[in-house]
């Protein structure tokens, strides 16, 4: 299968995963459950449940990575609401239509995020309920990536560095291995434990997610300055405009992309030493850095 094939069929499956194993609409109280809905449907890249299932597939794939994959959209979906807030952020535009807080209001997004956060891990642990040692390790991995030293701590590290008229490489480094590559990395390690991997095989796993975060978040960077926002969906320049310090800020633009480079080509390092070289994710990880080429 080439790659645009299975990517497209790794989509399917998600799509359908959103569908099944989300509330619907109607749920009661019906405003909320219509914003959750509003949130996941807007689309986006689904990039980490596709990484979830292309990492499982690696190995026997002994339980199906799908619900560990919706999890991980929930999550990942709960922070962009709330990183769109007026508190946070304060972004009117995401994947291409008005953010949940501007269709819905303040109060209603804060709970749909909330909602999510919550279903991810009641996905867990009821879809894995029959394997508690797998459920165990997929709710440890989540909640790691997702705790106060990762995902959230990185929010609040770069929130703090708003405030600071400028920071050190490693600060930047620091907010971006976490509040971006942690999930990245959750995504194929989980997808890792659905499918067997080994415990080397994990941690080529991930390694080739961190590095892949990083590029990600650098490229975001780059377009951020050199895309607009109807082709990137969301509001470009707003990092500019708000004088916030990205990877170009602090490296330049000619800089920033050779660190994205260099850290795309670390992820396919890790990625080559898996036995049967994860095809996919090669293609997959190498593909995103064209986006600035």
């Amino acid at each position: 299968m080439d790659f645009k094939t299975q990517f497209e069929a790794y989509l399917h499956r998600v799509n359908q995963g959103l569908r099944t194993l989300v509330p619907e609409t109607g749920t009661r109280p019906q405003r909320l459950h219509e914003a959750i809905r509003y949130s996941l449907d807007a689309g986006g890249k689904r990039l980490r449940p596709v990484l979830c299932l292309a990492a499982a597939d690696l190995a026997a794939a002994k339980a199906d990575a799908l619900a560990a994959g919706i999890a991980l959209e929930c999550v990942h979906t709960y922070s962009l609401i709330h990183d769109d807030l007026p508190c946070m952020d304060d972004d009117d535009l995401r994947r291409g239509r008005p953010t949940v807080h501007k269709a819905f209001d303040e109060a209603t997004a804060l709970l749909a995020g909330d909602a999510l956060l919550t279903h991810a891990f009641a996905l867990l642990a009821t879809h894995y309920a029959s394997e508690p040692v797998l459920a165990a390790a997929l709710v440890r991995e989540l909640a790691e990536a997702a705790g106060s030293r990762r995902l959230i701590g990185g929010q609040m590290a770069d929130l703090l560095a708003e405030k600071q008229a400028s920071i050190s490489a490693e600060d930047l480094d620091f907010i971006h291995l976490n509040k971006t590559a942690a999930m990245i990395e959750a995504a194929l390690v989980m997808g890792g434990l659905c499918g067997g991997s080994g415990p080397d095989d994990l941690e080529r796993l991930r390694r080739a997610g961190r590095h892949t975060g990083l590029a990600f978040q650098i490229i975001d960077d780059i377009l951020d300055v050199t895309s607009d926002s109807a082709t990137l969906g969301k509001t470009a320049g707003k990092d500019l405009a708000a004088d916030k310090t990205t990877y170009v800020k602090h490296h330049g633009l000619d800089a920033a992309q050779r660190i994205a480079h260099e850290q795309t080509q670390a992820a396919l390092e890790a990625l080559k030493a898996i036995p049967g070289g994860a095809p996919f994710l090669f293609h997959l990880v190498s593909g995103m850095e064209k986006r600035i080429r």
